[in-house]
């Protein structure tokens, strides 16, 4: 049956015919999609939004979908289709996309230290379940698939058409980094000019007749794989006779600077090339190092066999009028089409995720371009001509020069096919940001630059513990002769029971009783503790264990969570409870969403659900209509996200320990310091909580923000992910949401 709504006097459109989703109430659905379409179409800018009330049952997102998002965020609706699980309002008002990956983490340690991760937990009003990690998690997530070479063809399925994955690698084949050096790693020797290629690009040469004043470096020593790299960077001004030097830089393998001199030119200078060298009169005037001075210092610098590194390397030499036989020159390094060059800001900012020569400043750095032009050429040695390949330069630097020149790519779609749709390529064509913050060795296959932390968090049994103890009460003491079937019915109407046992190893009965959700034995707790029954005070409390010492507090906290403030939780609904809520959905303003959980394994309706509100006013004043005498309903505000009913409904009861005071002696000062070092998932998880938020309140309005704790796999078996998410300065939907 469709359910009828009526709202402000407007009467939704009958949509048109879509297919049904599994778990999902098809007419619900169908004016949700009508209200986002119609809401979309609105004219006035609007500030960028989501709304996750999620149609899955058990509120998991897969690894695709968040791609799917991802995709969407970056490109919008005129390229990729809209995300299937979630609704992104107003996309092009989006300024950023940043992702947080908390590798080692997993569900189990969001709420096992939800106290640490303060932050998130109030912050971050969406939040969904992953399935357990993948071999490759955030290939997965950004759709980058792993390429197959053209050798890894033979070993396809007989008679199966080639991947995509096996075109793209043979279209790899062209590229020109691929076909002047193939497709394997090489050694540094591999990439030194030939003689041959530095008079090509004239590089000064012994016995050149231009070069007749030039000082070798006298650096004849045998070149291996292993030798020295140095890299070298010179700016120059305009003399009277050509250009001349006015600045040298040296640095070695690790980053430091062994040289940084300041030069007087020989003739009289006619400009400084200030915009370019950063160099002025000023600067000058008290220097008094000529160039045969510089020109014996790295004489005496330069071991035998040293390599010097450059971009347009050539130039430099020639303005140091010095002679070096070995040298790799990045800008030919990195091999581009038609015979040009990258730039070394751009190779700086799509290889190593780093700006340089920015223009804030006056004029570049010589140190830090001699020590991009290093790491440039260390990172080729590492990764090798097929991961350049990959990155498909040639496009991103196009898609730079178009918009340099006021242009936008010719067609968006057709750029991204031609760059493989991976997001970490969308992205980067779209001039967006995706920030992943992990150090996991997969990493490299995403960005050769990862400012980021490992966390080694192991699985705990105990999490599994934790949420069974806290919604298991003790009630008691009962009379013996107490009726123990009106005293079971009354528990049993605060929620759903996982299990109900009698207790008689006191001197006086008492009841156990483990419920399924965390509200119904705050519910019990909170109602029952201190009433009379049968002329008999019972208490009904909680067991004490190492787990649940601070449940009072992690109550209170999860109370305040962002997605629990306006989510109510009620016990006692019937199968008719949806439609008479609609019926009379006027008197409950700001209804979003009604939540129905069903039994996993019959699928049928369970007796409660969560009633999720725009604010918490509004959450009150439906929680007060309910609890009275009209609906005669038991509720209370909502403990447990959404996304964790199923797992936690899924929980099996053997794997609950026997609830009851454990006594365990104290550890020793040294034992507790050994216990909480740094890789502590606890304090890994409160310095993260901390480290997000400063980075987080960096961020500017309108950036969608994604943290991911991917899941854990071990010898225990795998545990879940856990996925927040949140647009910086969002405005909240007003729309009201059916999920059951």
């Amino acid at each position: 049956m469709e359910p009828q709504r009526e709202r402000a006097g407007r009467h939704l459109k009958k949509g048109r015919k879509r297919r049904r989703g599994p778990n999902m109430l098809v007419g619900a659905a169908e004016a949700m999609r009508a209200r986002w379409e119609l809401e979309e179409s609105q004219p006035e800018a609007k500030k960028a939004r989501l709304s996750t009330i999620l149609f899955a049952e058990n509120c998991e997102v897969t690894h695709e979908q968040l791609c799917e998002l991802l995709k969407y965020a970056v490109l919008g609706n005129s390229n990729v289709s809209k995300p299937s699980w979630c609704q992104l309002f107003h996309q092009n008002q989006l300024n950023n996309v940043v992702v947080f990956v908390l590798q080692g983490m997993s569900q189990l340690h969001f709420y096992r230290f939800y106290m640490e991760f303060g932050f998130l937990r109030k912050a971050f009003t969406h939040k969904f379940r992953l399935p357990p990690p993948s071999s490759n998690f955030l290939a997965d997530i950004i759709g980058l698939q792993k390429k197959q070479t053209t050798g890894d063809l033979s070993k396809m399925v007989e008679g199966s058409l080639p991947s995509t994955s096996s075109k793209v690698s043979i279209s790899l084949q062209n590229a020109p980094i691929i076909q002047k050096y193939g497709s394997k790693k090489v050694g540094l020797t591999r990439c030194l000019l030939t003689k041959e290629e530095m008079k090509t690009f004239h590089f000064p040469l012994q016995g050149f007749p231009d070069c007749e004043n030039f000082v070798p470096t006298k650096c004849h020593g045998s070149i291996t794989d292993n030798s020295p790299l140095f890299g070298l960077d010179c700016e120059m001004c305009l003399t009277s006779k050509g250009r001349e030097l006015t600045r040298i830089s040296l640095v070695a393998e690790g980053g430091c600077c062994i040289m940084d001199e300041l030069v007087k030119p020989d003739n009289k200078v006619l400009d400084y090339l200030t915009s370019f060298s950063g160099i002025t009169k000023k600067i000058l005037n008290p220097v008094t190092t000529k160039l045969k001075d510089v020109q014996r210092q790295l004489k005496a610098l330069l071991p035998p066999d040293a390599v010097l590194v450059g971009h347009s390397l050539g130039l430099d030499l020639r303005a140091l009028k010095m002679i070096h036989p070995y040298v790799i020159d990045t800008s030919l390094l990195y091999v581009r089409e038609q015979g040009r060059r990258f730039k070394l800001k751009f190779l700086a900012k799509a290889i190593l995720g780093k700006d340089i020569q920015c223009p804030d400043r006056l004029g570049h750095d010589a140190t830090e371009d001699a020590r991009t032009t290093l790491e440039l050429a260390q990172y080729f040695l590492k990764y090798g001509p097929r991961k350049i390949a990959e990155l498909n330069l040639e496009a991103l630097a196009s898609h730079q020069e178009l918009l340099a020149a006021g242009q936008g790519p010719r067609n968006t779609a057709e750029v991204v096919q031609q760059s493989n749709t991976s997001v970490l390529e969308c992205l980067d064509l779209m001039g967006q940001k995706l920030l992943f913050l992990t150090r996991e060795a997969e990493t490299s296959e995403l960005s050769s630059s990862r400012n980021c932390q490992t966390i080694k968090c192991l699985t705990n049994k105990e999490m599994r513990s934790k949420w069974t103890e806290m919604s298991t009460v003790y009630a008691g003491p009962f009379s013996k002769n107490c009726n123990l079937r009106a005293v079971k019915k009354l528990f049993k109407s605060f929620g759903p029971v996982r299990s109900m046992s009698l207790v008689l190893e006191t001197h006086q009965p008492h009841l156990c009783i483990q419920y399924e959700v965390l509200e119904a034995a705050q519910l019990a707790i909170e109602s029952l503790d201190g009433i009379l029954v049968e002329s008999t005070c019972i208490k009904v409390q909680r067991p004490v264990t190492e787990l649940t010492l601070d449940s009072s507090t992690l109550v209170k906290e999860l109370e305040q969570d962002s997605e629990n403030r306006g989510t109510i939780y009620l016990s006692g609904v019937n199968q008719t409870f949806k439609e008479h809520l609609l019926q009379q959905s006027n008197i409950f303003l700001g209804l979003e969403a009604v939540i129905l959980p069903k039994d996993l394994k019959s699928g049928k309706q369970k007796k409660y659900c969560f009633l999720k509100f725009k604010t918490f006013g509004s959450a009150q004043r439906a929680l007060n209509i309910l609890k009275g005498k009209d609906w005669k309903l038991k509720g209370r505000h909502a403990l447990t996200p959404r996304h964790l009913h199923a797992w936690l409904r899924g929980i099996p009861p053997e794997s609950r320990r026997t609830p009851g005071v454990r006594v365990i002696p104290p550890p020793s000062e040294q034992q507790a310091l050994q216990v909480l070092k740094v890789d502590h998932p606890k304090i890994a998880a409160w310095r993260w909580g901390r480290k997000i938020g400063k980075l987080y309140h960096s961020l500017s309005p309108g950036t969608l923000c994604l943290i991911l704790l991917p899941g854990t796999k071990s010898t225990h078996g795998s545990f879940s992910g856990l996925g927040l998410m949140g647009i910086k300065d969002e405005e909240e939907s007003t729309t009201p949401k059916i999920c059951s």
